[in-house]
Formats: structure tokens, C-alpha cells, sequence
């Protein structure tokens, strides 16, 4: 019995007359969605944007309303200011350059604490973590000055660091404690659930922490520093009312000393713009540091 002749510019799979094996045929990395799915898809995209359309018109609805009631003299403009006025003073700062060279002192102060506060915090919650010893020494103390009012220590700062360097001082003192007891309590909740194995095989604390402990405390780093935003912000004010020469907070004072409130105002809300802008790059930050350690969530 003779075979019949072989086709040779065929697959192998259609010679024998088998199936085509699955990882031959083109896949799709998505699933098909369901027409309940892409409804649900709408449904939250359209509120979404409701959401951020009525923040936007609740912003609008209370500086029209300030601006109503400074103009009606339902309030008095010369104590409360007016939307008006600090626009008008924005624009005249920043033509003048005083206002973005007032920001960018305060900003790089508020940049070199959290980069100090977050170093220094991580160092010493790592050493508690190392040595039980020394955590069990120095926790008590570190309870006592997080109990302690930051502001008292402002004129120590201020004698042992002069004018300048006590803004850093301050800055680090009010956001290293927090520091400290947030990323050591993260330590502490690993090591019971993520270094049984490990020491099983005999891994030293230094393998553990290199390969386990500072991997997976990158959500609890991305909340300690989202946190350090608003701490190190505040003691940086709080250093140049005491002492500064420039930056927002001096603008804070000196627009209050001559009775100026639009001057406080205008700092104010370059504040709160700032607090916005560096909370927006550490979310953006994090996450980077979630994908990249695979994250989810």
C-alpha cells in the first residue's frame, strides 16, 4: 500500500490532520467586555467628572460669594480681603519677581527636610528594628518628644543653628518622630508575617533587610512621606516666623505686621497650592515605586 505524496508548503499540524496547538493562534491580552461591564465603565467615568466639576464649582460658589460679600460690606475687606484685591497683588508680585523668590525659599527649605527627615527617620527605625536593645532604650524618649510642642524648641534652634539653619531644624524636628514610629510599626508588622522563612535558612538581618524588609515597606515609605509633606511644611513655617528673612512665612508676618492682608492672603494661597503640587509628585512617585515592586492597588 503506497502513501500518498506529502504536500511539503504545508504546516506540520495540517499534514497529520491535527488541530492547531492553542499558543499557535493569536491571543488576545484583554478579555472581551461585557455590555454590563462597559456600562459600569461609563457610569463611573461620568461620575468622576461630575465629581471633579462640582469640587471646581464649590471653589467658584465661595470666592463669588467672598467677593458679594466684601463688595456689599457684609464683611470688612480691610480685615478679611477680598478675591479682587488678591489677584490683584498675585499679579503685582509676580511681576515683580518678590513672590516666586519668597516660594522658592520656602519650597527648597520644605524640599531639603523632607529629604533630612525622611534619611534620618529611616536610619533610626531601622536601628530599633536591628538592635532590640536599643529600641527598647531610646522608644520612651522618642514617645516624650512627639508628646513635646515643636514650636518651644523654635528659639533652641534658633540660638544653636542661627536665623537660617534653625528653618531646617524646625522642619526635621516636627516630621522625624512621625517618621520614626511610622516606618519602625511597619518593620514590626513584617517581621511577624515575612522573616519566619528566612530564618529558617539562617539568612543574616542584613540579607533580610536588603532582600525583604525594605522591598516590602514601600507603601508604608510612600505614606510616611505623603504625611511629611503637610509636617515638614508646617515646620517650616512655623521656622520663618521666628526667624526668617524671606519666604512665605516672613510674607505671612510682615504682611500682618503692616496690615496688608492681601500680601497674607496671596501666601496663603501659594501654600496651599504648594501643599497640592508636592502632594501630586509623591502620589506620582509612589506610583512608580508600586509598579515597579508590583504592587497592586
Amino acid at each position: 500500500m503506497s502513501l500518498p505524496p506529502v504536500d511539503e508548503t504545508k504546516e506540520p499540524a495540517a499534514i497529520s490532520g491535527l488541530p492547531e496547538a492553542p499558543s499557535a493562534r493569536p491571543q488576545s491580552n484583554e478579555a472581551p467586555k461585557s455590555p454590563a461591564y462597559r456600562r459600569y465603565l461609563k457610569r463611573q467615568r461620568r461620575r468622576t467628572l461630575f465629581i471633579q466639576l462640582s469640587r471646581l464649582l464649590l471653589l467658584a460658589g465661595l470666592l463669588a460669594l467672598w467677593e458679594i460679600a466684601a463688595r456689599l460690606r457684609w464683611v470688612d475687606s480691610m480685615l478679611t480681603s477680598k478675591p479682587s484685591q488678591i489677584f490683584s497683588s498675585f499679579r503685582e508680585l509676580t511681576v515683580e519677581g518678590d513672590l516666586l523668590k519668597h516660594t522658592w525659599t520656602t519650597g527648597l527649605e520644605m524640599l531639603v527636610g523632607i529629604a533630612l527627615s525622611m534619611a534620618a527617620g529611616t536610619l533610626i527605625a531601622i536601628l530599633f528594628w536591628w538592635s532590640t536593645y536599643a529600641s527598647k532604650i531610646l522608644e520612651p524618649y522618642i514617645v516624650v518628644l512627639n508628646a513635646l510642642p515643636k514650636v518651644a524648641l523654635g528659639p533652641i534652634f534658633y540660638i544653636w543653628l542661627g536665623d537660617r539653619y534653625s528653618i531646617y531644624g524646625m522642619a526635621i524636628a516636627i516630621s522625624i518622630i512621625v517618621t520614626i514610629m511610622m516606618i519602625e510599626s511597619g518593620f514590626k508588622e513584617l517581621a511577624k508575617t515575612k522573616l519566619k522563612l528566612m530564618e529558617s535558612f539562617g539568612a543574616t538581618r542584613l540579607q533580610m533587610l536588603k532582600m525583604v524588609m525594605l522591598p516590602a515597606s514601600v507603601p508604608n515609605f510612600i505614606a510616611t512621606l505623603k504625611v511629611n509633606v503637610g509636617l515638614t511644611l508646617v515646620g517650616v513655617i512655623m521656622g520663618e516666623f521666628l526667624s526668617s528673612k524671606a519666604g512665605l512665612g516672613y510674607l505671612i508676618i510682615y504682611g500682618g505686621q503692616v496690615f496688608q492682608m492681601n500680601l497674607v492672603m496671596v501666601s496663603v494661597c501659594m501654600l496651599a497650592l504648594m501643599s497640592v503640587v508636592a502632594y501630586g509628585v509623591v502620589n506620582w512617585i509612589g506610583n512608580l515605586l508600586m509598579k515597579k515592586y508590583h504592587y497592586e492597588g
